[in-house]
């Protein structure tokens, strides 16, 4: 089955680089106007969006900060003013801290817990009023494999609470959305490709590629999908971790 986003305006965040962009050029490459959500890497992201529009599609490329409310409201009026309203969305911005959680600042466990959980609420409660208007929405959150596994770790506390946060999240949205014509899903890598470590226990000897990752993601993104809603794909290879 192949996606087809036609007509579609879809923001990816945290996609100038990495997984991120790799999900916004499918969405390019499946018809989709996108955005390009970034916040320090202005040359990449307007490389990836020039990228995208060689699809045929238009793309742009816009600067904001999403855990910043006014940001993402001037990120959003921004898109709709170079492409329209925005009505699939793919949170997949996201920093991590992994070092043990009493070796975190406050500042750091903020920004780990604000970039992975309040951009996502953030930019859904911006999205969500349009695509309710319409009657049309798509929405992923991209969250981690361990958030339903009872993976415990001491030293990536605040990035797996706010994955654990998105997965609640994502289901309390589509129980929300159900009459609304929305669908709110997520996806849940483990080990990705241009992940910082990689543990010796990889499950069938590799990480994640992109490709791995962006399959489900179109697949919730399909407009046909529309009954699937509070889901999450794990990607993780069959990954059945007891701790780290």
């Amino acid at each position: 089955m192949t996606t087809d986003l036609s007509g579609r305006v879809a923001l990816v965040t945290g996609s100038a680089k990495g997984l991120g962009r790799a999900i916004a050029l499918a969405c390019a490459r499946a018809g989709a106007d996108v955005a390009i959500q970034y916040r320090t890497s202005d040359a990449a992201a307007e490389a990836t969006a020039a990228e995208a529009r060689e699809t045929g599609v238009d793309a742009v490329a816009v600067h904001a900060d999403v855990t910043d409310e006014a940001s993402v409201d001037a990120l959003f009026d921004d898109i709709e003013g170079e492409l329209g309203a925005v009505d699939t969305l793919v949170n997949n911005v996201g920093n991590f801290a992994p070092r043990h959680w009493t070796d975190i600042d406050p500042d750091t466990w903020r920004t780990v817990v604000e970039t992975n959980f309040t951009a996502t609420y953030l930019t859904c409660r911006r999205a969500i009023p349009g695509m309710q208007e319409s009657g049309y929405g798509r929405i992923v959150n991209i969250g981690y494999a361990s958030s339903e596994k009872g993976l415990v770790s001491p030293k990536n506390f605040p990035y797996f609470v706010a994955k654990a946060g998105v997965i609640m999240f994502t289901r309390m949205l589509a129980a929300d959305t159900q009459h609304d014509g929305i669908t709110a899903n997520a996806v849940s890598p483990y080990v990705v490709e241009n992940s910082d470590e990689f543990p010796d226990d990889l499950p069938r000897g590799r990480a994640a590629t992109y490709d791995d990752v962006v399959r489900p993601v179109l697949f919730f993104l399909a407009p046909e999908n529309d009954y699937l809603s509070g889901e999450n794909i794990e990607v993780d290879g069959g990954w059945l971790p007891e701790t780290v």
